[in-house]
């Protein structure tokens, strides 16, 4: 933090400001040194200054932790999730331009606006347990939000909305040019109204008649158990804000369950690896494991006899079925025989007996592969 300006000097007020005063000040500070709007060679730079100072300013634990430690983290982290995967990435400076793109000030003459929001999109992981419990997240994000002091509306205090004079409310204005072939009649988008056909006679100050706002927004998103990788859940209306009181678009969030260092999941059925010494995978045992769920158990019965690789299998101890009333899949349990490298004098004779026991007749079962093998070898010999 040595090497940056305090972000209250960045965005030009104290540092007992209200949520509020923080933004305004922020947009006043970004319509001025926003790339598309200013001359400055050293635009782009101060704007991701003054973006920077607000995705601080603006967050209360970001905020209290850079008034304490000097930085956004502090000692602990943020304490919340934090996710910019939004239209692929977009960031805070990204949402600005297009704000700058198609407002009623600063928009560019002759396009027409979009009214309704667009969708938004955002990656959301959690873990295993978390998929299987179910869970709620808290995420914070950028988007057009819309306007706290004109309610979405775009209207200052007082302020009307009437149709535009240029183009008399249809939005768009005729042009006829001369040509070799005569006189070209065309129709573009209102440049007074930018399509429109309606203006503000006073805009709002805070979003320059648009009816939304650049936000920092937190939202809790809950994720149902059961979830897998790949499902998306749509949040209705916290998408981007519409123009000027037109519908919001939603929020599609995409979950991704990470990778366990335990189960693998296929489908709803969760696998793990069950160790077995070589007499319990002889004389069958009873092994209690972990489950999925906190502080579950699962009693697993290995059979007698079972090999290396044997499958054991408990009904409704996997991941529950989204929409099932609670149904669960199954857990497996992949075999595995460890044989000990090192054996005391004790366990020693006790296989020494054991092989006596069997006899010097026990051999593996042969295959049909060895067998060929040694009638090549009686060949040859």
């Amino acid at each position: 933090m040595s090497d940056k300006r305090d972000y209250y000097e960045v965005l030009g007020v104290e540092r007992d400001a209200d949520a509020r005063t923080i933004k305004r000040a922020f947009l006043k500070k970004a319509r001025e040194v926003h790339p598309d709007v200013s001359d400055d060679p050293d635009a782009e730079m101060k704007f991701k200054e003054v973006n920077e100072a607000y995705s601080v300013l603006s967050d209360e634990q970001k905020r209290a932790n850079y008034d304490r430690f000097g930085t956004a983290d502090g000692m602990g982290g943020s304490g919340y999730v934090d996710f910019s995967d939004i239209f692929g990435g977009m960031g805070m400076d990204d949402i600005f331009s297009s704000f700058f793109g198609g407002g009623a000030a600063g928009g560019h003459a002759g396009r027409q606006q979009r009214r309704q929001g667009r969708d938004m999109a955002i990656s959301l992981s959690v873990t295993l347990e978390e998929a299987a419990q179910g869970c709620t997240k808290t995420i914070s994000y950028d988007r057009l939000a819309p306007c706290e002091d004109c309610h979405g509306t775009g209207l200052a205090e007082g302020a009307k909305e009437e149709p535009c004079k240029r183009c008399h409310g249809t939005g768009y204005v005729t042009q006829v040019q001369r040509s070799i072939f005569g006189q070209v009649q065309s129709s573009a988008p209102c440049p007074d109204c930018h399509g429109e056909g309606t203006v503000i006679d006073h805009p709002c100050d805070m979003c320059d008649g648009q009816g939304r706002t650049p936000t920092h927004e937190k939202l809790d998103i809950k994720v149902p158990a059961g979830i897998s990788s790949g499902r998306q859940l749509r949040v209705s209306g916290y998408g981007e804000a519409g123009y000027r009181g037109a519908p919001a678009g939603d929020l599609i969030v995409s979950v991704e369950v990470e990778r366990h260092d335990r189960f693998e999941r296929h489908g709803d059925d969760l696998y793990l690896d069950l160790s077995v010494s070589m007499v319990q995978a002889a004389l069958g045992c009873t092994v209690e494991v972990d489950g999925i769920m906190p502080d579950e158990r699962v009693s697993m019965h290995v059979p007698a006899g079972s090999q290396p690789g044997a499958l054991v299998t408990v009904e409704g101890r996997g991941m529950p079925r989204i929409g099932g009333g609670g149904a669960r899949g199954r857990l497996v349990a992949r075999v595995k025989v460890v044989v000990p490298t090192e054996l005391s004098a004790e366990a020693r004779q006790a296989l020494e007996r054991y092989e006596e026991a069997v006899g010097e007749d026990f051999e593996r079962k042969r295959s049909v592969g060895d067998r060929i093998r040694d009638a090549i070898d009686d060949i040859l010999d």
